[in-house]
C-alpha cells in the first residue's frame, strides 16, 4: 500500500485577548476547524477533511498550529479555516481568527518556513525599534531564549511522499 498523501497546513492563532493563546487546547481547536467546515461545505465536506484530520502540533505561548489533512482535502480546510471565530476553553470563549501561513507536504517544509517566517518577523520587530535602548532589549530577550531539539522524528515525515 502507497503511504497517503498528505499536507499540512501552518497557521498562527491571532486573537486580541492574551488569555485566549494560554488556554487553548488542540482538542478544542480541532472542534473549532471541524465546525467551520461543517458551517461552510456541510456533510460533506467535513467528512472529507476529518478522514486524516488532525491537530499536529500547538504552541500555546507562540500561537502556531499545525494542521494535518489528506491532500485531495487540503483546499476545503484551508477555505473554511477564516470562518473560525473563536476558540472555546473551560466554558469561556476567546474570539480570534486563523491566519494561514503556509501548506507544505511535510512536516519539515513547515518547519524550514517557519523559522525563515520568525525571522522576518524579528527582523522587522528590530528595525521598528525607535532607539538603542528598545534595540538592545530586543536582542537581550532574543539571547536568553533556549531551545530543545526532540531526539525521536516524527513517523508523519518519513511515511509522507514529500510531493507538494
Amino acid at each position: 500500500l502507497p503511504a497517503l498523501s498528505r499536507r499540512y497546513v501552518l497557521c498562527e492563532v491571532v486573537s486580541e485577548d492574551p488569555r485566549c493563546r494560554q488556554c487553548i487546547e488542540d482538542r478544542a481547536l480541532g472542534l473549532a476547524v471541524k465546525d467551520a467546515i461543517a458551517r461552510v461545505h456541510g456533510d460533506y465536506g467535513l467528512a472529507c477533511c476529518s478522514i486524516s484530520f488532525a491537530v499536529k502540533y500547538l504552541n500555546a505561548y507562540t500561537g502556531t498550529v499545525l494542521l494535518r489533512c489528506r491532500k485531495d482535502s487540503y483546499r476545503l480546510l484551508c477555505s473554511a479555516l477564516p470562518f473560525v471565530r473563536y476558540l472555546e476553553s473551560r466554558a469561556q470563549r476567546y474570539p480570534c481568527f486563523l491566519n494561514t501561513l503556509h501548506v507544505g507536504g511535510t512536516i519539515r517544509t513547515c518547519q524550514k518556513f517557519l523559522i525563515q517566517y520568525n525571522r522576518t518577523q524579528l527582523l522587522r520587530l528590530l528595525q521598528n525599534c525607535t532607539n538603542e535602548e528598545e534595540r538592545q532589549c530586543v536582542q537581550k530577550s532574543l539571547l536568553s531564549c533556549s531551545l530543545t531539539e526532540e531526539q525521536a522524528q516524527s513517523e508523519d515525515e518519513e511515511e509522507d511522499d514529500g510531493t507538494e
